[in-house]
């Protein structure tokens, strides 16, 4: 009755074209956040790719050097494929009661990953702690960072003479060497990162009047992590390194470096080969562990 015309016969109604727009009366297409799982699946296609293209370049990396090795018939300069059955002959045919570890590879390589372990953990706990300690006192800092620098510039593989006529040789010694030469690149990396905590969170943490334990935990050690992880992986090069020089000396009776030094007086060439090859893979699966605590811790803290 209100003189609108309604739908006729020949007329149609017309469908509601509102429900079929992303938005109501702007005919604009819709688009769809991708889901959570989307995203994960994405992410873990991406990484698998990135490790399937590194492992290609290193099988490519091996294959050249068999191929090179062939063509060449150095002795000096043996196939990756017989270093990897001498390796395996020599070190990892043992029972499996000894996880496959033969009896060379206990009198060997567990006494150096020992030591190594052992220097590196020494190294970090000083390092930490003495750097949240120069970090926290811009004095203390401006002080101290002459000597750490200076002390930092020091070859490493020159402090061993000095350990050897301090603590002569041994186990000592050698921890000795680690811990003072792998110390420095955390105790350095710890002091910068706590120096350059944001100044908003300080002033937050005076407001809210928190302990100085409090401060440590909560404030300084997260935002001191990544300078800390940074130092920890240059120290754990350092240690391999240190680990192996010290075991070069003379007196050594066990470890990856006794056992170059014993395989060179041999001139067994393999067992060379294959020590180098070890050392390898060791920095390699050590590196790889620890990014992999840093990327858990960090990407914790992040997400917190």
């Amino acid at each position: 009755m209100s003189g609108r015309p309604g739908p006729t016969a020949d007329q149609p109604p017309r469908a509601d074209t509102t429900k079929k727009t992303g938005t109501a009366g702007t005919g604009a297409p819709s688009t769809t956040a991708p889901t959570p799982i989307a995203s994960h699946a994405a992410r873990v296609g991406s990484l698998a790719r990135g490790a399937l293209l590194r492992w290609l370049v290193l099988a490519l990396a091996v294959g050249v050097w068999q191929l090179a090795a062939r063509a060449h018939g150095s002795v000096y300069f043996p196939p990756p494929g017989r270093i990897a059955r001498h390796a395996y002959d020599l070190w990892f045919s043992g029972p499996v009661s000894h996880l496959f570890l033969t009896d060379a590879a206990v009198d060997n390589i567990l006494p150096s990953l020992g030591r190594m372990a052992t220097g590196f953990a020494l190294a970090a706990v000083a390092g930490v702690a003495l750097g949240i300690a120069v970090g926290r006192s811009r004095r203390a800092h401006a002080l101290c960072n002459p000597v750490l620098q200076f002390a930092r510039a020091v070859p490493p593989p020159a402090l061993v003479p000095v350990f050897v006529v301090v603590l002569d040789f041994g186990t000592q010694m050698q921890i000795a060497s680690i811990v003072f030469s792998a110390v420095w690149p955390v105790l350095i990396n710890t002091a910068d990162g706590a120096r350059n905590v944001d100044p908003l969170r300080l002033e937050v943490a005076t407001v809210l009047r928190l302990t100085a334990f409090e401060r440590l935990w909560l404030l300084l050690l997260p935002s001191a992590l990544p300078r800390i992880f940074a130092g920890l992986r240059l120290s754990l090069s350092l240690s391999l390194i240190l680990m192996v020089f010290s075991e070069l000396l003379p007196g050594t009776a066990n470890g990856i470096g006794f056992t170059l030094t014993d395989a060179q007086s041999r001139s067994d060439l393999l067992t060379v080969w294959a020590a180098l090859v070890l050392l390898g893979a060791l920095g390699y699966l050590l590196n790889t562990g620890l990014l992999a605590v840093e990327k858990r811790l960090l990407g914790s803290k992040r997400t917190t």
